[in-house]
């Protein structure tokens, strides 16, 4: 990783990492409209709608617009959830990462910098659901950077604090169409140990499943 450094996030990084985490969660927009497109429940709706009009209406024109303007509502709901969720991030550990990861021994915050600009972000604290663990969160690296390692060795950052801290073990969320993070964490040795979905109406309408991820921090537990 030729002029990459994992070092503890400063004040003046605050912008940079809300521009990572912005931009790496917004991403996620195409494939989770794909992903809502392949529900029965979608595909149920779609064809009955285009079925009831064509019967009724006689034309083809009708049947296509509405459900043309279904495919954009639904593309908006995603809009909707992921721009919620980057808002509500925002506003909560975003907006004062010093205090939300900085003051206690047992969190920390992390940026990957490449000639002087902020390419990638992690952090942990101890997961509020899985006593003697720490939590990885807020792991993105820029679309630019990608390839080059950064995410492992973010990863293997949080590993080393959390084992140092004397925790048994790193938990982790991520979604079902984040498919090159969980390929990511089971390559450093992540198993995953729980599926769910969200509880909030539009994820289960999209049946948006997140997976829980676990790293026991044993000899030979942790992979390069």
């Amino acid at each position: 990783m030729a002029n990459i450094q994992i070092r503890r996030y400063q004040g003046e990084d605050a912008e940079s990492v809300k521009e990572v985490f912005t931009l790496g969660m917004s991403e996620h927009v195409p494939s989770s409209f794909v992903h809502i497109l392949k529900q029965p429940l979608t595909q149920m709706v779609l064809m009955v709608t285009f079925c009831a009009l064509m019967t009724s209406s006689k034309s083809f024109l009708l049947p296509i617009l509405a459900v043309t303007l279904l495919l954009a509502g639904a593309r908006q709901m995603v809009v909707y959830m992921f721009n919620s969720y980057i808002d509500t991030s925002l506003r909560r550990d975003l907006d004062d990462i010093g205090e939300a990861y900085l003051k206690q021994k047992d969190s920390c915050f992390w940026v990957a910098e490449s000639d002087g600009r902020v390419v990638g972000t992690v952090a942990c604290l101890p997961a509020e659901k899985a006593p003697g663990c720490l939590e990885l969160k807020r792991m993105s690296v820029r679309r630019s950077h990608r390839g080059l390692g950064i995410a492992k060795a973010l990863c293997r950052t949080v590993a080393e604090f959390t084992r140092d801290r004397g925790y048994a073990a790193v938990v982790l969320y991520t979604s079902v169409v984040q498919t090159d993070a969980q390929r990511l964490y089971e390559h450093m040795g992540y198993q995953k140990i729980r599926e769910f979905v969200i509880p909030e109406l539009v994820a289960k309408i999209m049946n948006f499943t997140l997976f829980e991820y676990r790293l026991d921090l044993q000899p030979g537990g942790e992979r390069d």
